[in-house]
């Protein structure tokens, strides 16, 4: 039994470095780590379907009592049986494959077995299958615990291999030889194969965690250089904040040459090829004529795929991506590369995720350039609340859960997506459906909520018939963002504070009530509130004059506008519109908004 040990740990090493090496491989790599379709189920089947079928051939020979431990096993004696590590590929192919590759994998490897021969090749063969369909079954259970993973497949292919002695004693025969056999290879296979899956698994466990790593990584990256090029590209597509953006993009990434255009000039060019990819000339390579009609990314890993004229460009790879707002491709972010190899799957998932971020930047800056148009001082104010500082807070929030929930910063960069289009879009409409304002006000609560969790709870009770209906932009979203800001201070003895926001009709009216049980307005301040600003500690009061001025404006005396508060208790906010108007019906409203 002793001498089977070491001979039992060499074989296993032999599978353990081909696990290594398999690590390395990218396609490897991408099969463990993504969503198991059908394809990569069959990949897996395979591979640890070939785990098993080494581990036959390398496995030990036993006869009778007699350890002969040379020779490639591809037929095994009537009186012989083999030690091996077989178990190990059956048992972490079931676990991360599921049942269907624990099946494959237990049916590849356990007939195999069968058709080597031995006196227990039916009992291993049948164990094996047993084997792979078990563990397959419990694959969501384990898949639950990743931490303790290494551990507990250990201990799930310590029982699988005690599995397989217990079915060798039952129905090998002779029943002495079996139990001799027994006697001999248990303690070694079972330490040996729980051995081998804790590390099998700490090699796949080291995998996945680099591939998190790089992507939590690779997202911190791309946030911090959005966070860089902000004051930038706030100033809109022109020669110097392209320039300095395409300064900071070059430093922080690994492209040889940054180049900016818009949709007919290249606005910047910093790195190699500065020679001929000069500033203010007009596009020339087909590249990116193809990205600006297309509005698709596209890549290039030659320089004929390129398609510069210069005879001596030195550059040989390429990114190209469209700057998209709303919906329209206004230009180009390209990062070039001396050499094709440069250009990687890491270089390629930053440079996406670069493109979309800077097209919201370029979103925010048309916001700011709408806010700048507009006529009325008062209302120019309340479209332009964008405020940096909620920016910087929105993106700091989403950095700080790249790391510990990839998938919540994933959702979060969505909502401040929509708040920023919402932004753009009130901006440029005097009515929008009502869906649309509470699609304003959803994305703005998922960023604050993201912030401060436990701070207060919001509830909607829409009436579904009226989301269509028109109402003002920005007539929702500042009375939520009040409630927030001012209702649940210091003063609220409430603890976690609570936002109700209601819509219904009555009669001819959609009734609209922002309501909260913060700790209320002063008498004073509440006579003033919403006809003019004030001045105040907590603020002036621009929003819900602003608010109440267009409501007046649009509708006259067919709407109304109140507020109501007592301290202590908190405020409510009514808001009275008109349905049936014909010039702000729902079908002038849908058309005027998709205009």
């Amino acid at each position: 039994m002793l001498s089977l040990l070491p001979l039992m740990l060499e074989r296993v090493g032999i599978l353990i470095t081909v696990a290594f090496l398999l690590s390395r491989m990218k396609s490897f790599r991408q099969i463990i780590h993504n969503e198991h379709g059908l394809a990569e189920k069959s990949l897996l089947i395979v591979v640890f379907g070939t785990f098993g079928i080494i581990s036959n051939y390398t496995g030990v020979e036993i006869v009778g009592s007699v350890v002969a431990p040379h020779g490639w096993q591809a037929d095994v004696a009537a009186e012989s049986a083999i030690a091996n590590t077989r178990i190990m590929g059956v048992v972490i192919g079931g676990l991360l494959g599921g049942p269907l590759v624990g099946t494959g994998v237990g049916l590849l490897a356990g007939v195999h077995r069968l058709f080597l021969g031995g006196y227990t090749a039916v009992a291993c063969g049948i164990s094996t299958i047993a084997a792979g369909i078990v563990t397959g079954l419990i694959s969501k259970r384990f898949l639950k615990h990743r931490n303790n993973a290494p551990w507990l497949a250990a201990a799930i292919g310590i029982v699988m291999e005690c599995l397989q002695m217990s079915i060798i004693v039952m129905t090998a025969k002779p029943p002495e030889a079996a139990f001799a056999l027994v006697s001999i290879i248990a303690i070694p296979m079972i330490v040996v194969n729980g051995f081998g899956t804790l590390l099998f698994m700490l090699i796949i466990q080291s995998m996945l965690q680099e591939e998190e790593r790089a992507r939590a990584l690779q997202t911190h990256k791309a946030f911090y250089i959005a966070d860089q090029t902000l004051p930038y590209f706030r100033q809109g597509l022109n020669a110097h904040s392209c320039r300095e953006a395409a300064a900071v993009i070059l430093k922080l990434t690994n492209a040889d040459a940054i180049s900016i255009t818009d949709e007919h000039y290249v606005l910047a060019h910093i790195g190699e090829g500065a020679d001929h990819h000069i500033t203010r000339q007009q596009i020339v390579t087909q590249l990116t004529k193809k990205v600006l009609d297309s509005g698709r990314i596209h890549k290039a890993k030659t320089r004929e795929e390129i398609h510069c004229t210069h005879q001596s460009c030195p550059l040989q790879a390429a990114i190209v991506l469209p700057l998209i707002v709303h919906s329209k491709t206004v230009g180009t972010l390209k990062l070039y590369f001396t050499s094709p190899n440069r250009l990687d799957s890491v270089e390629q998932e930053l440079a996406e995720g670069l493109g979309k971020l800077f097209s919201t930047q370029l979103e925010l800056a048309e916001a700011e350039l709408q806010s700048k148009l507009l006529k009325d001082a008062e209302i120019k104010a309340l479209h332009a609340q964008v405020h940096p500082h909620f920016l910087f807070n929105a993106f700091n929030t989403i950095s700080a859960l790249c790391r510990k929930n990839p998938e919540q910063a994933r959702q979060l960069l969505l909502k401040l997506s929509v708040f920023f289009r919402s932004n753009l879009q009130g901006a440029r409409h005097v009515l929008i459906p009502l869906q649309k304002e509470l699609e304003h006000v959803e994305a703005y609560l998922s960023l604050e909520q993201a912030r401060f969790p436990d701070k207060y709870e919001v509830t909607l009770h829409i009436d579904p018939a009226l989301e269509k209906v028109a109402v003002p932009p920005f007539t929702l979203q500042p009375l939520v963002e009040n409630a927030i800001r001012h209702a649940f201070g210091k003063g609220n003895r409430h603890g976690r504070g609570h936002v109700t926001i209601r819509a219904f009709k009555q009669q001819e009216h959609m009734v609209l009530i922002t309501e909260d049980d913060g700790k209320g307005i002063v008498p004073d301040l509440l006579q003033t509130l919403g006809k003019h600003a004030v001045k105040s500690i907590e603020g002036t009061g621009t929003a819900l004059h602003n608010i109440s001025k267009r409501i007046e404006e649009l509708y006259g005396q067919d709407a109304s506008f109140q507020i109501e508060s007592e301290l202590g208790a908190g405020t409510k906010v009514v808001i009275m519109l008109p349905i049936n108007q014909n010039k702000w019906s729902d079908q002038h409203v849908e058309g005027h908004y998709r205009g």
